[in-house]
């Protein structure tokens, strides 16, 4: 076990080095080989020429492309200090960028913003997972019943429909119409009841999309699981049909769910932009429509590091979840 982690460990500090290279490239290399002026786009179309001569000294763009990419790795990890155009300005460590716009490092703005959209992330995955896998393995054990097919309809219609009509929807009715929610968000240390009157919308609306593809892809792997040869041995040998399908058939159904998991909630913890946008949540993803709408790149830049590290952190526990669900696994 200990060799497997070391393994998974040394993958993962390879794949961030990886993902700080690509996310430079995307975001210094790609523009400049397209012809487009970096500073300009860090500082607006609005700055004047000895701005934009500024920023350009500031981010060094002058420079060899393996000077900027070590000064880019040395802000994240030791902190940087932008120099030109007549001030000296210092991002302490880990810096993801500083806003020469609105004059503010981005690691700060990303903190303050973080914990609403983990908070969403965290609360829709428990409802996504309790209900999706749930009414995946009823609809395989209950196969062509009611229940599967009504089961189904309603996993077909999440995954359909839009989270801004759904969200709209969920507002107009409890929202507007029940006076049951405030549709407003409070910090959880300010009320908790507040709180959770503020999130449950969002949580829901959010997890109904994602109960949806979890119920289609638990029923699928239940169903295949079901008729494998270990399951009618498990079954010849007298044990419970809650033994067979809780201890056994559950443990290679949960495999495909974990890789979906990791993908899905790391991906959130960048930012659900419809769902924050629909319920006005202060999180990562109104950050980067704010940055979109304000042309204010490095916003957009410090969100997509943190959404990529969130990827990979998640992607790694679930390489830790795997080996102990499956101890096959650990000697992959």
């Amino acid at each position: 076990m200990l060799a497997y982690l070391i393994r998974r460990l040394f993958a993962a500090a390879v794949m961030l080095v990886v993902i700080i290279v690509v996310v430079f490239s995307i975001f210094f290399l790609v523009p400049k080989w397209a012809g487009v002026d970096i500073a300009l786009s860090f500082v607006g179309k609005q700055a004047d020429p000895a701005a934009v001569e500024g920023v350009r000294q500031k981010l060094d763009l002058g420079a060899p492309v393996y000077t900027q990419v070590w000064h880019f790795f040395q802000g994240i990890f030791a902190g940087r200090t932008y120099s030109g155009g007549g001030d000296v300005i210092h991002c302490s460590a880990p810096c993801f960028g500083y806003s020469f716009k609105s004059e503010q490092a981005i690691w700060p703005v990303l903190t303050d913003r973080f914990p609403v959209t983990l908070e969403l992330a965290l609360g829709a995955a428990v409802l996504w997972l309790v209900f999706g896998v749930s009414a995946g393995v009823l609809s395989a054990l209950k196969r062509g019943s009611i229940w599967d097919r009504g089961a189904m309809i309603v996993a077909l219609s999440g995954v359909s429909l839009p989270v801004y009509f759904t969200g709209l929807l969920t507002s107009a009715i409890f929202v507007f119409g029940l006076n049951l929610f405030n549709g407003q968000y409070v910090p959880i240390t300010q009320s908790f009841t507040g709180w959770f009157g503020g999130m449950i919308l969002p949580w829901i609306t959010l997890a109904f999309l994602y109960a949806a593809m979890y119920a289609r892809i638990t029923r699928a792997t239940m169903l295949e699981v079901l008729g494998e040869d270990y399951i009618r041995t498990a079954r010849a040998k007298g044990l419970r049909e809650q033994t067979v399908i809780g201890k056994h058939a559950m443990r290679s159904t949960l495999t495909p769910i974990l890789t979906m998991l990791g993908m899905d909630l790391g991906a959130l913890i960048g930012g659900a932009i419809l769902t924050e946008t629909t319920f006005s949540l202060p999180g990562l993803g109104r950050a980067v429509l704010d940055g979109i709408k304000n042309q204010d790149l490095p916003i957009i830049l410090g969100v997509t590091l943190i959404t990529s590290v969130a990827v990979l952190i998640a992607n790694l526990l679930v390489d830790v979840l795997y080996a102990v669900i499956d101890p096959r696994v650990r000697l992959a």
